[in-house]
């Protein structure tokens, strides 16, 4: 089903929604934690025969008010919108946020753009979700304030994964130290990034193995290094290995560059659509020798992707 998307404050509130029920946070990755959150106010919707919301801000809160700690996004806003509907919320409402807006006590917050443009009958968040100026609007504060507003407030605790708390921060640096198959089993997908297949110089084909050049607009990218990976165009997966890096056999000064060999297929992909998951890091980025060691290395990182694609299901 369709998504509706609304602006806070440009965008007056569908009548279509009814006694919405929402989850409030900023969900970047939408990961397991988050999950929980969602799964619940799905729930919680369908009992109640209400609309299951999605609340988020864009930019995220650290870039207007710390931007110096503001982290790389695990995720586009597109990409937050398109999860969100395939778990179930049938409406976003994205509140722009701004240095005006990040002054604001929490019960400015909540009474504005909660109960005011929303008019929301049950708020879910995380256990650790603060809010308002300063950080300092917390669950109880959000409870209270329901129950002077007329709406219900619920907490999820954190959720764990073996031994660890799932959260954006931790993931974030999975992915930023290179172990994409740890940072999968924290979000509960693999990690992927979107972007558009452009021109390169070529160098793969002259190689014997052609890639698709990824531009995308995704912010964090695995470290330099080799990757097996699964390619989706189209709505088809296709196994696949891609190098992040800078090509440095070429010795030519390069920005890094996003490259996705398809295993034993040979596709003319040129503006097509790809969406690149991250299964597993095969071996860090190194200059070699000469033109024909680079060629048996990535030879041999094809047969250990091969190797990998064949104990798991693409």
């Amino acid at each position: 089903m369709p998504v509706d998307v609304i602006y806070y404050p440009d965008s007056p509130r569908p009548p279509a929604w009814h006694q919405p029920v929402l989850a409030l946070g900023n969900f970047d990755g939408l990961h397991r934690g988050h999950a929980r959150i969602v799964e619940r106010v799905v729930r919680a919707a369908a009992e109640r025969n209400a609309t299951p919301l999605l609340l988020t801000f864009e930019p995220h809160p650290t870039r207007v008010v710390r931007p110096d700690k503001a982290p790389p996004l695990l995720m586009t806003l597109d990409q937050k919108i398109e999860a969100a509907a395939r778990a179930g919320i049938r409406g976003v409402a994205i509140v722009r946020f701004t240095p005006e807006l990040s002054a604001w006590d929490p019960e400015t917050f909540v009474r504005q753009v909660l109960v005011e443009w929303l008019r929301v009958a049950e708020v879910w968040v995380g256990a650790n979700f603060l809010f308002g100026h300063d950080r300092a609007g917390n669950f109880s504060r959000l409870r209270s304030l329901g129950a002077r507003y007329g709406f219900r407030a619920e907490k999820i605790d954190p959720v764990r994964y073996k031994d660890f708390v799932v959260s954006s921060t931790r993931i974030r640096r999975l992915i930023s130290e290179g172990r994409v198959d740890e940072a999968g089993a924290l979000l509960g997908r693999h990690y992927f990034i979107d972007g558009v297949v452009v021109h390169g110089l070529q160098r793969g084909r002259l190689l014997g193995f052609p890639t698709a050049n990824l531009d995308t607009r995704n912010e964090l990218l695995p470290p330099n290094g080799v990757y097996a990976t699964v390619a989706s165009v189209g709505g088809i997966v296709y196994p696949s290995i891609t190098n992040i890096g800078v090509r440095p056999t070429f010795h030519q000064p390069s920005a890094t560059v996003v490259e996705a060999h398809l295993l034993d297929r040979e596709m003319d992909l040129y503006g097509a659509a790809m969406r690149l998951s991250f299964l597993q890091r095969v071996r860090d980025e190194r200059a070699f020798d000469g033109v024909e060691a680079l060629k048996a290395q990535i030879a041999a990182d094809c047969d250990r992707a091969r190797e990998l694609f064949r104990q798991i299901s693409v």
